[in-house]
Formats: structure tokens, sequence, C-alpha cells
């Protein structure tokens, strides 16, 4: 089942931005970590950001630390991310997961995964 499912990637030059949106269903949103995983081409999976069920708390990866923004909607049961200065180097598919805490860091650990959405940074 479809628990996870990615939307707004698509093509954008270097320095541009774009939001991702994960839209989650048929499991308790609210009591989950909710993690943004990317893979880019020919390279495994790179955790990037987290944040709790309450949504007060987030982490970030050295790598989108400062360019990127995560938050989620509990009403909506939707998780985003806002991703500003993009750079060639960010193209890949973006997954969103859950996790029933903070420990999560490899895809056997989620509880529900997404397929992804792919994003690319070029001029």
């Amino acid at each position: 089942a479809d628990e996870l499912v990615e939307s707004g990637g698509g093509l954008v030059q270097p320095g541009g931005s774009l939001r991702l949106s994960c839209a989650a269903s048929g499991f308790a949103f609210t009591y989950y970590w909710m993690y943004w995983v990317r893979q880019a081409p020919g390279k495994g999976l790179e955790w990037i950001s987290k944040i709790n069920g309450d949504g007060d708390t987030t982490y970030y990866s050295d790598s989108v630390k400062g360019r990127f923004i995560m938050s989620r909607d509990n009403v909506k049961d939707t998780v985003y991310l806002q991703m500003s200065n993009l750079k060639p180097e960010d193209t890949a598919v973006y997954h969103c997961a859950a996790c029933s805490g903070s420990y999560c860091s490899s895809k056997s650990q989620y509880s529900f995964w997404g397929q992804g959405t792919q994003v690319t940074v070029s001029s």
C-alpha cells in the first residue's frame, strides 16, 4: 500500500527552489518521526532531514543545513521539504520515510517508505 506518496520534484536551475510534499495515509502519522532520504545517481541512500511527531524538533545533514527546511502538518498528514539554493549535487530521488523514533539509519529500519520524487538541478 502507498502509505507515503511524494510529489513536487522536477527540473530546476542551480540556485533555484523547490518544495517537496509527502502525503501520509493508513497509519498514525502523528506518532512517527518523519525523514527525508535521497539517492543520487549511482550513489547510496543519504539521510538529509528528520522531524519529530510534534514538528517542533528538526535535524539536518551538513549537506543541506541552511538551505533546506523540513516541516509537517499533522492536520493534513503531510510532511514538506522546502529546498532553496539548489546545487547540481542535490540531484537525486527524494524519498519520504516514517520511523517509530529518531534512530532509523537504514531502509530496513523504517516502518514506511515512499517511492520517491525526482529532483534534477541543472542549467
